[in-house]
């Protein structure tokens, strides 16, 4: 068995990329996954195609669609798990946007967009989970995703940047206040991954004149990868299982960089 077997797990932004590799990888070790996402659509169909992944272990598998900036959705994606699971062990708080605009040219429309999903969909999320674990009496963990971004602000990405910033703060304050629930609360920083996500900011990074073509922000960023390369989603899972999983019940409060050594802090 896995080491997440028994589990009963959401990863919101599942549908695609980093998300739905997360889930994937631990339905392959044996979790109960609810594959979340705006796109329910796009949810439902990742979470077919994860059950041929279940390897005999009964592994259970669902999904939902959700909005992470409404509580009430975010309630019901919570409520649809339990009843289909019974339980909720971990909560992913992974469902993240970007949209690049030069720092000057940052509007509030940007901003609000940004900071709502990231930034605010992470503390509902976090509240919700930690509200339904409270209530089983049973303790939990709470995984949140931060970025490279967390740690340093890029000029054509600020509100990106403070969002992920406010991921980290997030993750600390709920790690405080959590603990005496037997909660944990963690999270883990990606650097640049080939996602379907990092496509779109390639375009608009062409679009606001800061790339003059396709793949020239990605090869950039690349240069100070000591890995020598860009990250691939299942780069990330080895991580995001880990900390899933009891191995890393003493850690609380902690962002594991997962950047193939883009910043050494």
């Amino acid at each position: 068995m896995g080491r997440v077997a028994g589990r009963s797990c959401i990863v919101t932004g599942a549908a695609r990329g980093i998300g739905r590799a997360i889930g994937e990888a631990l339905v392959e070790e044996g979790a109960d996954v609810c594959f979340a996402d705006i796109n329910g659509d796009a949810a439902a169909e990742v979470a077919e195609g994860a059950m041929g992944r279940v390897n005999g272990s009964g592994a259970r598998v669902t999904h939902a669609a959700v909005d992470v900036t409404d509580r009430e959705q975010v309630r019901a994606m919570i409520a649809h798990a339990v009843e289909r699971f019974g339980k909720l062990d971990v909560k992913f708080n992974n469902a993240g946007v970007n949209k690049p605009m030069n720092f000057l040219d940052v509007t509030e429309e940007n901003w609000n967009f940004i900071m709502g999903v990231n930034g605010l969909g992470c503390l509902i999320g976090m509240q919700e989970a930690a509200r339904q674990m409270i209530a089983q009496g049973t303790g939990g963990k709470i995984v949140n995703t931060a970025s490279i971004a967390s740690r340093q602000g890029f000029d054509n990405v600020a509100p990106y940047c403070a969002s992920k910033h406010a991921v980290v703060s997030l993750t600390q304050s709920g790690a405080r206040d959590l603990a005496k629930h037997n909660i944990t609360v963690t999270g883990f920083a990606p650097g640049v991954v080939a996602t379907e996500m990092w496509d779109q900011v390639d375009k608009d990074l062409m679009n606001i004149g800061a790339a003059e073509r396709p793949g020239q922000a990605m090869e950039e960023f690349s240069t100070g990868i000591l890995r020598g390369r860009v990250a691939r989603p299942d780069d990330i899972t080895g991580t995001t299982t880990f900390l899933a999983s009891k191995d890393s019940d003493y850690m609380t409060g902690q962002i594991v960089m997962i950047d193939g050594g883009m910043t050494l802090v």
